[in-house]
């Protein structure tokens, strides 16, 4: 399996698809989920070395729940978590982070703040995860 594992949980087959086509031609393996349940089970699994992460999702956990119950297990916590979300009222970039997300990116994305992010929080994990100091 590739070193560049990252995780989407997101709902819309659309959403998923144009991800998976910027990161890819990037590099990056993606590893998809269509609700919460599954994807938190998949982050367990597969530890990815970061999580984007659709916030309004189909079932018993929404985006939130997930990112709670990661921050609060120590094998996941250091899991960096990006929102990718419709959500882009007043207040909600920070309810986010105060939630337990790293960053936010309100949808529709445009590829190069999609990138840039990845790249960013990827190489931190990836650094975090071979001992570097950060």
């Amino acid at each position: 399996m590739s070193d560049k594992n990252i995780l989407y949980i997101e709902d819309n087959f659309h959403n998923r698809r144009i991800v998976r086509k910027i990161l890819t031609s990037r590099g990056y393996h993606m590893i998809e989920a269509e609700d919460g349940e599954t994807g938190l089970e998949m982050v367990r699994k597969s530890r990815p070395l970061l999580l984007l992460l659709d916030i309004t999702l189909p079932g018993e956990l929404d985006g939130m729940d997930v990112v709670a119950i990661m921050k609060s297990d120590t094998n996941l916590k250091h899991i960096p978590v990006i929102a990718l979300t419709a959500s882009a009222m007043m207040g909600d970039k920070e309810r986010f982070l105060a939630g337990g997300c790293d960053d936010y990116l309100s949808k529709p994305i445009r590829a190069s703040e999609l990138l840039e992010k990845v790249d960013y929080y990827f190489s931190l994990a990836q650094n975090a995860s071979e001992g570097q100091t950060l």
